[in-house]
């Protein structure tokens, strides 16, 4: 009766994490577009911060609980399955095309910042002790999600500014056209582009008057409440599961917590492919891994100081290690990642957590 009372608590904890991350994000982009917050802006910060919601929200409830491998085995396995299971499972629904710039600067962020998550974690093999991961490593892991974010920024402001620059040329262009025929041809081009303005105007100003500011904030208040309280249930039900059947938290931590708190990951990046939105689906992935890092895991720590990391084993911080490095040299060949590169990332994922479910009856 123990063991159903806490499953029935784990999968509640995960209705209202998901549920309440939902709810927070429509919410919070509501109240953003009432006060013309730009779309770029919501989408690197709100939805970002949304798809990731349940993981963060289980890492603090973890160190507040005492808890630290839950934080651990959560970023660990939530990394690990959005790239193994999640894009295996987009590639099998259909081809991904992949970005030059994914290719080139993402995927290598992302590699570069799970390489200092690893370095921070491996005390034990430089020789300074016990693992550790420390206010101070949150920090450095929190430096570099900022540099990713300014990076981010400043490559919306480069593809603003080309956009503007082809527009302005177009515009010379025809300025230099013949007189009569530009002159009739600019008159009818301004009264359409007036038109268009005032039509995107008028839809905006109606989008906004239809936002009830009070409805939104009360959205973000009781999507905030329902993580909060679900992200409780999820670390207590999780830490009686493994007392129950004598496992580490480790184990649950990289297995079913890291599977739940990544449905939000796997949910948009299936739908994406199957939309042919290929961006969203690999970015959404490349972009969760990476805030995974630097918010979910650097973030609590800086904040509320440091936990312990030596239950999780060199096998684990390889899988963690490889998984982009394989990403990368997927998405490099062809810029495609289709049916069999989707088969290999299901066998690697079924590699690991063969080794994870035969660990814990060892």
């Amino acid at each position: 009766m123990g063991l159903l009372i806490n499953l029935a608590l784990l999968l509640v904890g995960f209705v209202f994490l998901i549920k309440g991350a939902d709810i927070f994000v429509d919410g919070a982009s509501d109240t953003a577009r009432k006060f013309r917050v730009p779309k770029m802006l919501i989408g690197l910060t709100i939805v970002s911060f949304g798809t990731s919601a349940p993981e963060l929200a289980v890492s603090i409830q973890s160190i507040l609980s005492g808890k630290g491998d839950i934080l651990l085995g959560n970023v660990i396995g939530s990394n690990i399955l959005n790239i193994l299971l999640i894009l295996g499972l987009s590639a099998l629904v259909g081809t991904l095309h992949v970005n030059t710039a994914t290719v080139k600067k993402e995927i290598p962020v992302l590699i570069l910042i799970t390489i200092a998550f690893t370095v921070v974690l491996s005390d034990k093999i430089f020789g300074l002790g016990e693992n550790l991961f420390t206010r101070q490593d949150g920090i450095i892991l929190l430096l570099f999600f900022c540099v990713f974010i300014y990076y981010l920024f400043g490559m919306a402001n480069r593809k603003t500014g080309a956009e503007n620059e082809v527009t302005e040329k177009k515009s010379v262009k025809k300025e230099t056209s013949k007189t009569e025929k530009v002159a009739e041809a600019k008159t009818e081009k301004v009264a359409e582009i007036k038109t268009e303005k005032d039509a995107e105007a008028k839809k905006e100003a109606d989008e906004e008057g239809e936002v009830n500011l009070v409805k939104a904030v009360l959205m973000v208040v009781f999507g905030l409440v329902g993580i909060v309280f679900g992200s409780d249930l999820v670390v207590k039900g999780a830490s009686e599961i493994a007392a129950t059947f004598g496992v580490s938290q480790r184990i649950i931590s990289l297995t079913i917590v890291a599977l739940g708190t990544s449905l939000p990951e796997l949910v948009t990046s299936v739908i994406a492919t199957r939309k042919g939105e290929y961006d969203i689906a690999i970015g959404n992935i490349v972009g969760s891994d990476i805030f995974n890092i630097g918010i979910v895991a650097g973030l609590p720590v800086a904040l509320l100081g440091g936990v312990g990391g030596s239950a999780f084993s060199v096998v684990d911080i390889a899988a963690l290690v490889i998984s982009p490095i394989v990403l990368y040299f997927f998405a490099r060949r062809g810029h495609r990642i289709g049916f069999k590169k989707g088969i290999a990332f299901l066998l690697l994922f079924v590699v690991y957590y063969g080794y994870v479910i035969m660990g814990s009856f060892a």
